[in-house]
């Protein structure tokens, strides 16, 4: 068979990933492995088998990134590929472990085609790529990359109240490969959209340019506890009204930018959180992304003017923190341009995109040229049990995964 022809299985890939995600499976079909729990270090196990039956070098980092490494025919940088297979609490199947599998499937072809790539391949699992477990996201690639200490990710503390660091050694996964373990020729990952782009247009692959950036706030509000029913309006320091009024300031500062802005609360806790009692405190976190830093910027400008004025218009005290802060990526020209040129190639449609969501690569694109490559999410819908794409689209992307790595590696 040519180079050319070259397919992954459908059948093996979907196989993989059913028996991943019954590790973590609930009783609503969502999939739970947290980042260094129980579960993840079964995932991690099963997936550390697979590749050592594929005959990859396994090596684990001191932050506990897997890497699994097919050596080419000369000892240079590889090219490497890969995601994560830690999920939310609710997550779906394919979010971050198609990378992964994705990956693995590239190597079961080349060894079963008898195929020596000119550089090494690697296929990657970063740790705690959620960050719903360990703050922040991505924490895993971000070591890798040096922007984040790795004596500031050890001290980490979990939801749960959980040490990073002891998290790793109870599970087994505190490696001591070098961090980072190589500086890659090329990263590119494979992944479902997590939106409705590519399903709604009725396109199967995504050329992923740029990535949005990313500004997570946690705000705290104290005001004042009072009774609901004798407490004049003129007279309250309500911090449920101010989360309310931070709400609906974020929708109407996102349509005025307009572009690519997009502003979210995601949870809000209330105290005493009664029906007949005024809120003495709010604690919310606010969501700012855009493909724009100067955009980014002036949104979380705007945003801090906004929480100044509120405080003094309704006597309360708002303080602002920052869970994490990425700046908008530029992936790779040549590797994104390669992606959409090998989908033509096998006959797929395919876009340019841009990635609303986080991913590994991000930080990857500190070191080495990066890219993306999207298969549709079905409704745009992920972290969610419902969470599904069609096996042709994921057999599509590992196809499109497959050529253009070896492309790569020459």
């Amino acid at each position: 068979m040519k180079v050319e022809q070259l397919r992954i299985s459908e059948a093996r890939l979907m196989a993989r990933l059913a028996e991943l995600a019954a590790i973590g499976a609930t009783a609503d079909g969502s999939c739970c492995r947290l980042a260094l729990t129980d579960e993840d270090r079964a995932g991690r196990d099963l997936v550390v088998r697979w590749m050592r039956e594929l005959g990859l070098e396994v090596r684990i980092d001191p932050v506990g990134n897997i890497f699994g490494l097919r050596r080419g025919a000369e000892d240079v940088e590889p090219v490497m590929t890969g995601s994560h297979i830690d999920t939310v609490r609710t997550g779906g199947r394919y979010d971050g472990n198609l990378g992964v599998l994705g990956g693995l499937e590239v190597v079961q072809v080349l060894n079963e085609a008898g195929i020596v790539t000119r550089r090494p391949l690697a296929v990657g699992v970063f740790t705690d790529e959620e960050g719903a477990r360990f703050a922040p996201d991505m924490l895993g690639s971000l070591v890798y990359a040096g922007g984040l200490p790795l004596a500031q990710a050890y001290a980490t503390v979990s939801i749960d109240g959980k040490v990073l660091k002891e998290e790793l050694a109870r599970i087994g996964y505190l490696g001591d490969a070098p961090l980072p373990l190589a500086r890659p020729h090329a990263f590119v990952e494979l992944h479902i959209e997590q939106g409705p782009v590519l399903d709604s247009e009725g396109i199967t692959i995504g050329a992923v340019e740029n990535l949005q950036g990313i500004s997570w706030q946690e705000v705290s509000i104290t005001g004042q506890s009072n009774h609901a029913g004798t407490t004049p309006m003129r007279l309250r320091h309500d911090a449920g009204y101010c989360a309310a009024a931070i709400g609906h300031f974020l929708r109407q500062l996102a349509r005025e930018i307009g572009g690519s802005q997009v502003a979210t609360v995601g949870k809000v806790d209330l105290h005493p959180n009664l029906i007949n009692v005024i809120a003495a405190r709010a604690r919310l976190t606010v969501d700012l992304r855009n493909t724009d830093e100067a955009l980014l910027a002036a949104a979380e400008r705007r945003l801090a003017g906004f929480l100044e004025q509120l405080a003094a218009d309704e006597g309360v005290r708002v303080e602002a923190k920052t869970l994490a802060r990425f700046e908008p990526v530029l992936f790779d020209k040549g590797v994104a341009d390669l992606i959409a040129r090998t989908a033509v190639k096998l006959g797929h449609s395919c876009r340019p995109m841009t990635s609303g969501a986080g991913h590994d690569a991000q930080m990857m694109a500190r070191l080495c040229p990066t890219a993306m490559i999207f298969v549709p999410s079905v409704g745009g819908i992920s972290h969610n049990p419902a969470e599904h794409t069609e096996p042709a689209h994921l057999a599509a992307g590992a196809d499109v995964l497959l050529h253009t790595l070896l492309e790569l590696a020459g």
